[in-house]
């Protein structure tokens, strides 16, 4: 390849911030009608790489080509109109304008300042039906699920005739029936002529979409592979200078004790039954569910989208109410009506949407790390600071968050030091139980790793953990016992040395309950 023939060719590009040496002479290139898969660690660069393509940053060195042409972008509406979008993680759409409207914003059809809406429905159905996007262009954004609203992005960026379309983390909420319709969709891209470029931690993704996969690590370019020449296991390399086996360490010794049968019991959930949600008042959203949690045990919540396993911990966690049903920790029964009497109790939340549940993201990292610990660090209404910052300071080495200050605004910081911060946070409680969904959701594998370290740690030291993955493999890794869940129930149960995947999947796709001893497993 060339910076002639190439359709995006970026090379030697370098950008720093203040302290910070952001990019050091990055090249990346990608062709017409070619998937590219842009990987790496949280803080190897990719945002910052992105942002300049998209024109939220100039370079401070470096050199860019378009067509064969040099490049000079000079804002992001200078970069659309170049025919270069980007579809960010966090979806930029008006919720309460139509499809149509989201796409041709500021470029509808009609003379002077009157829109002509039978030439903006009739253009916008033309590009849905190209892509075969099976949308209504007079549906509200705010009525459709998130791979619809997706679908909206690519057919705004459709609209603006894309030449190179960079997709930010596009499958981390989405269901598996809703990726594979993603995939379809840029397939067509593709088939069009239009350069995509793929952003995402899943590498399996990554592996199956892209033709070629570019690794950042640290700033600086770490490899450039054809996906027929390389495996998941040497892109892990690529991007963290190690291999796969490394990640699910564990010390077996300990492992063996946390899963003896004769632990305690600290938590006992008994026939907890909760009706009704956001949707549907009627729904059954738990369906007498009952469990047992020991101290110092890795316990996971396994299930397909929509079993319930979110649902079942807020409702332990007080956060959403229970019908029926007793909650006994260290076989008391216990009246949890809301987060405050959780927390009393012993229990703490890592939420599955960190930014928007466990963060307050335009706030320091001290902040967020003691906003559930100030009573304990007050007196007479006044919070001590000098004990605040002592013990920031010791979670913040003890958990080798990386951060410039313990000043520095959350949002400024990556995935896997964002949730190390929320994890901190509850620790500081000194809980008995902490609940933990999704943990490594959106971080890098890198981040994963150091994020497991530190639960078989909390586990090893007597915190019981449950925690919820989509990722069956992960579960399988971690968790000393894996609970399974189909439609808000309860159907099977199973030690982590029988666990396999096929197991998994036959428990989490059951629509009757399975009433078996603890652990076993019948197929």
């Amino acid at each position: 390849m060339d910076k002639h023939s190439t359709l995006l060719w970026m090379e030697n590009v370098s950008k720093s911030f203040p302290g910070v040496q952001a990019l050091q002479d990055v090249s990346l290139m990608v062709s017409a009608g070619e998937v590219l898969g842009l990987i790496g660690q949280n803080g190897a660069g990719k945002s910052t790489l992105m942002k300049i393509l998209s024109g939220v940053y100039t370079i401070d060195s470096g050199d860019l080509f378009l067509g064969g042409q040099p490049l000079q972008i000079r804002s992001p509406h200078h970069a659309q109109e170049l025919g270069i979008s980007i579809i960010y993680q966090e979806l930029n759409l008006m919720a309460n304008l139509s499809v149509m409207e989201n796409i041709f914003i500021g470029r509808e059809p009609g003379p002077l300042l009157f829109v002509s809406r039978r030439a903006l429905e009739e253009q916008t159905r033309s590009i849905l039906d190209r892509m075969h996007m099976h949308l209504k262009p007079t549906s509200l954004v705010r009525s459709l699920s998130v791979a619809e609203q997706q679908m909206v992005e690519i057919a705004k960026a459709i609209s603006r005739d894309v030449r190179v379309l960079i997709m930010d983390e596009p499958t981390s909420s989405l269901s598996e029936t809703e990726v594979e319709t993603l995939f379809e969709i840029i397939q067509e891209l593709k088939r069009s002529g239009v350069a995509v470029i793929f952003i995402s931690h899943r590498l399996e993704e990554v592996l199956h979409i892209c033709d070629r996969v570019s690794v950042l690590r640290d700033g600086r370019n770490a490899g450039d592979v054809l996906v027929k020449a390389t495996t998941r296991d040497d892109l892990i390399r690529m991007m963290v200078g190690r291999s796969l086996e490394q990640f699910f360490h564990r010390d077996e010794h300990l492992n063996a004790q946390r899963k003896g049968e004769t632990a305690d019991a600290i938590l006992e959930v008994q026939d907890i039954s909760r009706i009704g949600n956001a949707v549907n008042p009627a729904a059954v959203v738990l369906d007498h569910v009952s469990f047992r949690l020991r101290r110092g045990e890795i316990l996971g919540l396994a299930g397909l989208v929509g079993a319930g396993r979110t649902e079942l911990v807020r409702t332990i966690f007080g956060a959403d109410r229970r019908n029926s049903g007793q909650i006994l920790i260290e076989g008391e029964v216990v009246d949890i009506r809301s987060p405050v009497d959780a927390i009393k109790h012993g229990i703490g939340l890592v939420p599955e949407d960190r930014k928007a549940q466990g963060l307050i993201l335009r706030l320091a990292v001290r902040v967020n790390m003691t906003l559930a610990h100030l009573d304990a660090l007050s007196r007479a209404d006044f919070v001590q600071l000098g004990a605040e910052r002592r013990l920031v300071e010791e979670y913040i080495q003890r958990f080798e968050i990386r951060t410039p200050s313990m000043e520095q605004r959350v949002v400024n910081l990556s995935g896997g030091n964002q949730q190390k911060v929320v994890i901190s946070k509850w620790l500081m409680l000194n809980p008995k139980i902490l609940i933990m969904d999704e943990p490594t959701r959106g971080i890098d594998v890198g981040a994963k790793s150091e994020i497991y370290e530190l639960m078989h740690r909390l586990a090893t030291n007597g915190i019981s953990i449950i925690m919820i993955s989509s990722e069956f493999p992960e579960l399988i890794a971690m968790c000393d016992r894996i609970i399974c869940l189909a439609e808000g129930r309860v159907t099977g149960e199973v030690l982590r040395d029988e666990a396999t995947l096929e197991i998994l999947m036959h428990y989490c796709t059951l629509r009757e309950q399975v009433v078996a001893k603890e652990g076993s497993v019948s197929l």
